[in-house]
């Protein structure tokens, strides 16, 4: 079944790729900005009431800045991104999506059992 579904898709669902040439000015100012973003999240990371929390969240400032250090670009373009429209403590979505998903599955399963 799942060969049969694996042909399909790869029979009507396209992948194109491209490439093309990208100048030295681009690569420096993607590097340049990945640098005053990761400068950015440490700069978070030492103020005092923000290592508090980490403290009182149980979180070493330390491990937290080795962390930041070994994200990926993206991980650490996309994390600069959020901290300016995140409120202090704040949780992600993930959390309500889960219990959405949860509370799905206890429905279907309590329909299911009469």
């Amino acid at each position: 079944m799942i060969c049969r579904m694996l042909i399909v898709s790869m029979m009507f669902l396209s992948f194109h790729a491209s490439a093309g040439m990208i100048g030295t000015d681009q690569v420096a100012n993607a590097a340049a900005s990945t640098v005053s973003e990761r400068a950015h999240i440490h700069s978070m990371l030492s103020r005092a009431d923000v290592a508090s929390q980490l403290h009182s969240l149980g979180v070493d400032v330390k491990a937290a800045q080795d962390r930041v250090a070994v994200m990926t670009d993206d991980e650490a373009r996309s994390l600069a991104g959020q901290l300016p429209t995140m409120p202090a403590g704040a949780d992600s979505d993930g959390w309500l999506i889960a219990a959405v998903v949860v509370a799905a599955v206890l429905l279907w399963w309590w329909w299911a059992r009469r």
